[in-house]
């Protein structure tokens, strides 16, 4: 027959579990909303797909601080003006180019939202995924290929009205790193572009294949 001490004892235990439970949970949630660390995400545009990487970190009295990068337009570190988390919604600006980004964090871990440019600018889609290896945007030296160098062509696109072929310069600047092959490109009769980083660049035997999303 359970005494008066035994139903004191059962019901401190039930007491500390539903205590213990409910610290694990606050925990959980609090380790959820954490949006610290590197977020990679692609947007399609119609000028192509332009890789976007955000370094997130998080201040001692919880508030976020980011920059951006976009290895496709050569461009690092750009600070974000306000980059907020309100329950599950995460939000920030980069006034620079007049850009917005609402999302949500869904419970994959990923941020899925939509990216906002310039005034009345449409809303594209964008979904950020974590990781632990983001786009690099400085690479460390490593010894040259052979094929290390400045590379000068031309081009030719489809007959205009005229029925003549255009021909256009491209210039490919290759470099090999730590990290393999790189390339940057000039196309100097597409309105000047100058240093432009290909997506990618891999080579097999003879033949190189760059990629310029």
């Amino acid at each position: 027959m359970a005494t008066s001490r035994d139903r004191k004892s059962r019901t401190a235990i039930k007491y500390s579990f539903a205590i213990l439970s409910i610290i694990l949970g606050l925990a959980c949630v609090g380790q959820a909303q954490d949006i610290s660390g590197e977020w990679q995400g692609t947007l399609t545009t119609p000028m192509g797909e332009l890789r976007m990487v955000l370094h997130i970190t998080r201040s001692t009295d919880g508030t976020f601080k980011a920059t951006m990068d976009s290895p496709d337009q050569a461009a690092a570190g750009a600070n974000l003006d306000v980059i907020t988390l309100d329950a599950s919604k995460v939000h920030f600006t980069l006034n620079i180019v007049k850009g917005i980004f609402d999302g949500t964090l869904k419970s994959n871990g990923s941020i899925s939202g939509n990216w906002t440019q310039g005034t009345g600018g449409q809303k594209i889609p964008l979904v950020f995924a974590k990781t632990t290896t983001p786009i690099k945007m400085q690479h460390d030296p490593a010894p040259p290929s052979d094929i290390d160098g400045t590379w000068e062509g031309i081009y030719e696109t489809p007959a205009g009205a005229d029925g003549r072929l255009g021909k256009n310069h491209v210039t490919f600047h290759i470099k090999n790193t730590s990290d393999g092959l790189t390339a940057l490109v000039d196309l100097p009769d597409m309105n000047g572009i100058k240093g432009w980083p290909a997506t990618s660049v891999s080579r097999k035997g003879n033949s190189i294949n760059i990629r310029m999303k």
